[in-house]
C-alpha cells in the first residue's frame, strides 16, 4: 500500500464507526453517535444485535481453529477492532493461526497497527482493500497466507452494503473460487422479518446519507452459502448457531442470521 492515505469523511455517519458505537467502542464520531441514537430510539434491539454477532463471530472462529482445525483465516469487511476480534479468538485456540484483515475503511487504516498484534507463532496482516476487487483482495491475501491450504473466509455483516443481490452473490462466489477445497465461508447478515421497527430505523440510516444496507431475508443470506456444506444448525439466527448455553428454552430470534458452510 503506497501513496497518501484516504482522508476520514466526519460529515456524514459510516456503519463501522456506528457498529463499533453500538458494542461500546470508543472509535466514533459525533454523527455516527447522533445516526446510532436515532437508530436505537426507533429500534431499541439494534444493540442486542450488534453483541449478539460479535458472539456469534467469535463461536464460529472459535468451533474453525479448534474443532475444524483451520489455521488461516480471511476477515473482509473487519471494522473497527473491538473485542474477541478474529486473531485473538483464533490464536488463544491455535497460537500459529495467520489472520488477514481486509477494509477499505480509513479509520480502520489509522487502527491497523491495533490489529496487528499478533502471538509470536502466528501471522497478523491488514489490507487496505475493497470487497469490489476480489482477485485483488485474494492477491495480496496470498502474500502472507498459502492459498493452497483451507482458509477460512470471514463476511460479516458486510454484504448488505452491496446494492445489488445477485452482485453481493457473484462477490463471494469470485472469493470462494480462489480458495482450496477445505476452506469454509463464515457469513452474518441483517435480515428483515422478525421486526418492523428494525426495518423501519433501517430506512431512516439509509436516509442519513450514510452508504445504504440492505437487509435481506433468510432465503437470500442462505444464497451466499450456496454449494457449501453447512456445518450444523445451518442458516439461523445468530443466537441459535451453537449457543454456548443450551437449554430448555431457544435463544431469541434476532434479525440477523449466520451460517457456516464448507468447500468441499
Amino acid at each position: 500500500m503506497s501513496g497518501r492515505e484516504p482522508t476520514i469523511d466526519t460529515t456524514v455517519p459510516h456503519s463501522a464507526r456506528v457498529w463499533n458505537y453500538w458494542l461500546g467502542g470508543k472509535d466514533n464520531f459525533p454523527v455516527d453517535r447522533e445516526a446510532g441514537e436515532q437508530f436505537l430510539e426507533t429500534f431499541p434491539g439494534i444493540a442486542q444485535m450488534a453483541r449478539a454477532s460479535r458472539a456469534f463471530q467469535e463461536r464460529a472462529v472459535r468451533h474453525l481453529a479448534g474443532e475444524v482445525g483451520i489455521r488461516q483465516f480471511l476477515d473482509v469487511g473487519t471494522g473497527l477492532p473491538t473485542a474477541n476480534n478474529t486473531h485473538e479468538v483464533a490464536q488463544s485456540v491455535a497460537p500459529e493461526s495467520r489472520i488477514v484483515y481486509v477494509d477499505n475503511d480509513p479509520l480502520v487504516l489509522t487502527h491497523a497497527r491495533g490489529l496487528l498484534t499478533s502471538t509470536p507463532e502466528g501471522r497478523t496482516q491488514y489490507i487496505h482493500a475493497d470487497l469490489y476487487e476480489p482477485e485483488s483482495v485474494l492477491e495480496q491475501a496470498g502474500e502472507l497466507l498459502d492459498l493452497d491450504q483451507p482458509v477460512s473466509l470471514m463476511l460479516m455483516g458486510v454484504l448488505g452494503h452491496v446494492q445489488k443481490y445477485e452482485e453481493a452473490v457473484f462477490l463471494v462466489q469470485r472469493l470462494m473460487a480462489g480458495l482450496p477445497p477445505g476452506s469454509h465461508l463464515t457469513v452474518s447478515e441483517g435480515s428483515n422479518v422478525h421486526s418492523e421497527a428494525n426495518a423501519a430505523a433501517q430506512d431512516e440510516y439509509n436516509e442519513s446519507g450514510a452508504v445504504p444496507y440492505i437487509s435481506r431475508s433468510p432465503e437470500q443470506i442462505g444464497g451466499y452459502l450456496e454449494g457449501l456444506e453447512l456445518l450444523e444448525p445451518g442458516l439461523v439466527p445468530v443466537t441459535r448457531w451453537r449457543p454456548l448455553a443450551v437449554g430448555a428454552e431457544q435463544p431469541a430470534e434476532l434479525d440477523q442470521y449466520g451460517g457456516v458452510g464448507r468447500k468441499a
